[in-house]
């Protein structure tokens, strides 16, 4: 390297500097480059068709979805607006069975006996319907005393009943499926002063 050269300029290229090394024809690197930029302008088509079908499934996706909301929540409306309607029905009988009732025990010549045989008939179909839908009757009568599904209203010395247990039912208990809405009213059992 000679004294004013710099050794950026060691390394620029000089006329004559490439003789010898192969030139690439100016024809033939255009083509490759059109066939480069035509196999590029294919392959982007095909990604731009393949996100246009995508977003369209995406579109008719998130529409279904929204239909799919739509209608659950009109079902669940309808299901709370008419939850009772099946259970009102059968009710009906029972009503329909207390309006007789009601007008024999008006007409004269009415005979507590028949009175007392259609109320039992009529309490019997109530209590039927009731078990139809999932209330069942508690009544403890006889039963050890259990604070969770009885209510003592008081306790009373018995002889014969073991200490603990229910000796007498004030109010049946009512449970929906096992769930209890309403606990049975019960005097409990105690042991006797003298025992």
């Amino acid at each position: 390297m000679s004294k004013k050269e710099t050794p950026d300029q060691e390394f620029e290229q000089r006329p004559g500097d490439h003789e010898g090394t192969e030139q690439a024809d100016p024809g033939e690197t255009v083509e490759v480059a059109l066939e480069e930029a035509e196999s590029l302008t294919t392959l982007l088509e095909d990604a731009r068709s393949k996100a246009d079908e995508h977003w369209n499934e995406l579109l008719r996706a998130r529409a279904e979805i929204e239909n799919q909301r739509r209608r659950f929540e009109r079902e669940l409306e309808n299901a709370h607006k008419f939850a009772l309607e099946k259970f009102s029905g059968e009710l009906l009988a029972v009503a329909d069975s207390l309006e007789l009732a009601v007008n024999a025990a008006n007409q004269e010549g009415a005979s507590v006996e028949g009175l007392r045989d259609g109320s039992e008939l009529t309490l019997k179909m109530l209590l039927q319907v009731l078990e139809k839908h999932g209330v069942r009757q508690v009544d403890p009568a006889g039963e050890k005393f259990d604070p969770q599904h009885h209510e003592a209203m008081s306790m009373q010395p018995s002889a014969e009943a073991e200490p603990n247990s229910v000796l007498f039912v004030v109010q049946k208990g009512y449970a929906v499926n096992e769930r209890l809405i309403r606990p049975a009213r019960v005097i409990v059992a105690k042991a006797s002063e003298g025992a």
